[in-house]
């Protein structure tokens, strides 16, 4: 008898499910993007519709079974939905399946973890990490449950494993919140010489894969990563510029957004998104080619009041024109300043327009002042 093959952990089977959402199909697609982005090489795509998540696996008995299947036929060795899951249904999942199941939240981390490159990032993707293992604990792996005797001897209360796990993950935690309060100061220092030269500080902003290293590339002449795939750009990249009609500038190409972004990467990447939050002026980079693109906008915009950045200057950029059929140049509101501009960083058409932009705001921004509460931890 010939053994089976090992599952293949490069194959996966991608699970989306239609709760109601008008978006599913584009929802979808990002998922498959997503593996792409995570190295997942072959990969099919299972959907369905329900009213509700089913309390035990999420999808329902039946789907859980065609969802096995798929799996059998690919040889996947991974499981990934496009939801969050509870650690129950993660579990129940995984031992009905006989294979590894992600979640969306997991699997963006994956990226997170691959895309890391400075050691503030890498901290950051540690730390969310270990908040979303913390409260997966609980009701968590069966292993956990057992029972330690104090200080090496036998009999007594002892300490369970998972109290011991616990323990050492707050004991972690605690120590890269205080690495990440040492790169927020030194920020800060650099902020406030910033602050002092009256230098403007702008920050791109946008839907991941919309162009933003690509712009930033072209404004300040850097040789940032630029791939077409999501999270090409995890860690912050700040350079200085000169504009002839508004002097230096401080550019900073930050981490994409995306729609549901899980709320603890908010949290563990508010020393990074600082940049944005602290900025004079933000660009506001929009694939203009994509069929979702007001959508991703609007997904941005709630991130960006998430981290109490929305009320901030901001001028939208529509990158991609030369894609979507646009004819470069700028849009002006009622009152005469510049909404949106129209352009292509891959080619450059536009890019005197938004270089225009940024000085007219260079000329026209107000005194800002913060508080040390502008960003909680």
């Amino acid at each position: 008898m010939i053994p089976a093959a090992a599952p293949d952990s490069q194959a996966a089977v991608l699970v989306s499910l239609d709760f109601g959402d008008a978006a599913q199909e584009d929802a979808a697609e990002e998922l498959a993007r997503l593996a792409d982005s995570a190295g997942v090489g072959r990969h099919v795509t299972v959907s369905g519709k329900r009213q509700r998540p089913d309390p035990k696996f999420y999808a329902g008995s039946g789907k859980v079974q065609e969802i096995g299947l798929a799996a059998e036929a690919l040889n996947a060795g991974t499981v990934i939905f496009n939801h969050a899951l509870s650690p129950a249904q993660q579990r129940n999942l995984e031992k009905e399946l006989g294979r590894t199941v992600l979640d969306r939240t997991e699997l963006i981390l994956t990226i997170f973890a691959q895309r890391a490159k400075t050691n503030e990032g890498k901290v950051q993707v540690e730390l969310a990490q270990l908040e979303r293992l913390s409260t997966r604990l609980v009701r968590g792996w069966s292993h956990l449950e057992r029972q330690r005797g104090g200080l090496g001897k036998t009999g007594g209360p002892g300490e369970k494993q998972i109290e011991l796990d616990r323990r050492m993950i707050a004991d972690r935690m605690r120590i890269l919140k205080g690495k990440l309060e040492q790169f927020r100061h030194r920020r800060g220092v650099q902020r406030r010489a910033r602050a002092r030269g009256e230098v403007l500080s702008v920050s791109l902003v946008g839907y991941t894969n919309a162009g933003k290293s690509t712009l930033f590339n072209a404004l300040a002449h850097a040789k940032a990563r630029e791939a077409d795939q999501l999270f090409a750009t995890l860690d912050t990249t700040t350079r200085r510029i000169w504009l002839p009609e508004a002097g230096t500038v401080v550019v900073s190409d930050t981490v994409g957004f995306i729609r549901d972004l899980p709320h603890g990467l908010v949290a563990a990447f508010r020393a990074t998104l600082e940049e944005t939050v602290r900025a004079d002026l933000l660009l506001h980079v929009v694939d203009s080619a994509a069929p979702a693109r007001d959508q991703q906008a609007a997904d941005v915009d709630k991130v960006l009041d998430e981290i109490d950045a929305g009320e901030i200057p901001k001028v939208l950029v529509w990158n991609k024109a030369d894609a979507s059929g646009l004819q470069p140049g700028v849009e002006r509101d009622e009152y005469g300043k510049i909404r949106r501009v129209f352009m292509s960083a891959r080619t450059g058409a536009g890019l005197a327009e938004l270089r225009g932009a940024i000085a007219e705001a260079a000329r026209t921004r107000p005194t800002r002042t913060f508080s040390p509460e502008t960003i909680t931890q």
